[in-house]
């Protein structure tokens, strides 16, 4: 053999050898790689399977980490495999003289794929279909991811269809995570930010039929409930309280028809409640489309003009600046006042500082406003956190229209010492203002989510408690938080004040220009007053006054949560 000979068999030698292993790297691929997704398919194509859970989803969970804020719940339903049923309208009959339903009904879902039917069954119903004995009908408890109340909606969110191809090559890009068109996606809330996470790789739990190429059932397997692990979903732990998000909910519904309620740790700036009003379920869209423009708005996390609970800050850089004290004089000659009106048409004449907090005297506050100047007030009223939006945990997009800069505007000043003309602020940065001074002058970051947790039970992702800082010197802080009790105990609050425990907050009353005589009515307070546990923020569209119609609705609130859940 010669050298040319020789050569040209190396070369084949070597070219045969990349190809196969090529071959064997792609091998190596499918089997160790795709394995199990290939696996999962062939799986697919010999039986037939429905989800026993109604969305593969993972779970948004109160603060405790067990209780679903979905309030799901399981239920028997009917499980059908059309496919294997022989005589479809005999089958439709029987289950339709059960259900109480017409044939025809029935027929739609004979005539369509495995599914689960959406009707509630009854202990009698589920024996009675039990008792019939037909193949490919069975009963099963499916989980269903909402429950007749699901709580804190506007935070959780709602899912959505995918809508256009784009979109759902965007979101198969996402995690690597993959979709179909006829998936369900967060559409807004934490739904929407934790979509990534939240999202099932398949279902935990499935009925599963095992048939033969003539989808006939195989004799010894037939269907069969089982379970999977998935290592893909997680669930998201909120700050929410269950308990105290359902007291609060359910007074609301009594007593409030557009408006907010914040409740807030007060010891760590954990939300503990966030409602808003008009509501809407999650789990059924189309029931709240009539509802008005602002059904699935977050009013809690919506900017507001806040009224006279701003009259907080500044009385804090007064009293911080050493500009007055409580024992100062002023008189207020009510409507006939220079800069601005008092509520108090006639009136309070001369009237001490500690006096006119209490009974939230305007000309007072514009006063004092004029002397401060705008800028001392943007900078007490940014320190309070009235201008950062931000909530850890829930990466919320800012809302451009708030801006403290405009305070200082001309004509602005003396309308913003009241909480009018620009100043906007959300019942979430009201609570973390008014817990600055329950905390001795240290403002606390909100926060609202606790950390995101896999199956396994391990936690994934921490957020840690919010970072603080101190604003406002301790003594002012004891000054101001006298203050707010005098409000309860001789002010326009009175009836905030909460029996045995002592409470202590500031009304607010803002004009909104509808050309009634309604207002945004405000109370936002803290309780128990020596030792405070939470902070409370109630704001009622279109109400009377801060005193008549939110500081009430604040008294219900702490009562029912300081009892023992």
């Amino acid at each position: 053999m010669n050298y040319f000979q020789q050569k040209r068999l190396v070369k084949t030698f070597y070219l045969i050898a990349i190809f196969f292993a090529t071959l064997l790297v792609h091998l190596a691929v499918i089997q160790l790689i795709h394995g199990a997704d290939y696996n999962q398919r062939a799986l697919e194509q010999r039986t037939l399977q429905v989800s026993l859970e109604e969305i593969p989803r993972g779970q948004i969970l109160d603060r405790t980490g067990v209780q679903a804020l979905t309030m799901g719940k399981r239920e028997p339903r009917i499980i059908l495999f059309p496919q294997i049923i022989q005589d479809k309208q005999t089958a439709a009959n029987k289950l339709a003289r059960i259900l109480g339903r017409e044939t025809e009904e029935l027929l739609t879902f004979f005539n369509s794929r495995q599914q689960f039917l959406p009707y509630p069954l009854t202990e009698s119903q589920v024996r009675q279909i039990k008792d019939l004995r037909i193949p490919g009908v069975l009963i099963e408890e499916i989980y269903l991811r909402y429950g007749s109340v699901p709580l804190a909606a506007h935070v959780i969110g709602h899912l959505g269809p995918i809508s256009q191809g784009t979109n759902l090559e965007e979101l198969n890009q996402l995690n690597g995570k993959k979709y179909k068109i006829s998936d369900l996606v967060g559409s807004s809330g934490l739904e929407y930010f934790y979509e990534k996470e939240l999202k099932a790789q398949q279902p935990t739990t499935f009925a599963r039929a095992y048939v033969d190429v003539y989808r006939q059932l195989i004799r010894g397997l037939g269907i069969t409930t089982e379970e999977q692990p998935d290592k893909g979903r997680q669930d998201l732990i909120t700050t929410l309280d269950w308990q105290i998000q359902a007291t609060v909910e359910s007074i609301m519904d009594e007593k409030v028809q557009r408006g907010a309620v914040v409740v807030m740790d007060a010891r760590t700036g954990d939300l503990l409640a966030m409602a808003s009003r008009p509501n809407f379920h999650p789990g059924n869209i189309a029931l709240s489309l009539d509802g008005g423009s602002d059904t699935f708005l977050d009013h809690c996390t919506a900017l507001y003009q806040p009224g006279s609970i701003f009259k907080v800050v500044v009385a804090a850089a007064a009293l911080e600046e050493g500009l007055v004290k409580a024992t100062d004089s002023f008189v207020c000659l009510g409507e006939q006042e220079q800069y601005i009106s008092c509520w108090h048409k006639p009136g309070h004449g001369p009237i001490t500082f500690e006096e006119a907090f209490a009974q939230s005297c305007n000309p007072v506050f514009a006063e004092l406003a004029i002397k401060l100047g705008p800028q001392k007030i943007i900078e007490y009223a940014r320190a309070f956190g009235l201008e950062s939006q931000h909530i850890i945990g829930y990466p919320l997009p800012r809302d451009k229209r708030q801006d403290l800069e405009l305070i200082g505007q001309p004509y602005n000043l003396v309308n913003s010492s009241i909480g009018q003309g620009p100043v906007l602020a959300t019942p979430v940065q009201l609570s973390a203002m008014l817990n600055v001074i329950v905390n001795n002058g240290v403002y606390i970051e909100p926060r609202l989510v606790k950390g995101l947790r896999n199956e396994q039970g391990k936690m994934t992702r921490l957020f840690p408690l919010g970072n603080s800082r101190k604003v406002i010197a301790s003594e002012t802080a004891k000054e101001l938080k006298r203050l707010l009790l005098l409000v309860t105990e001789k002010g326009v609050g009175k009836e905030a004040m909460v029996a045995g425990y002592l409470s202590a907050g500031k009304t607010g009353s803002a004009e909104i220009g509808n050309g009634k005589e309604t207002v945004n009515a405000w109370f936002s307070g803290f309780a128990p007053y020596d030792k405070p546990r939470y902070v409370v923020t109630v704001l009622v569209e279109e109400g009377i006054s801060g005193g008549v119609t939110a500081a009430p609705i604040f008294r219900e609130i702490v009562q029912s949560i300081l009892l023992p859940h």
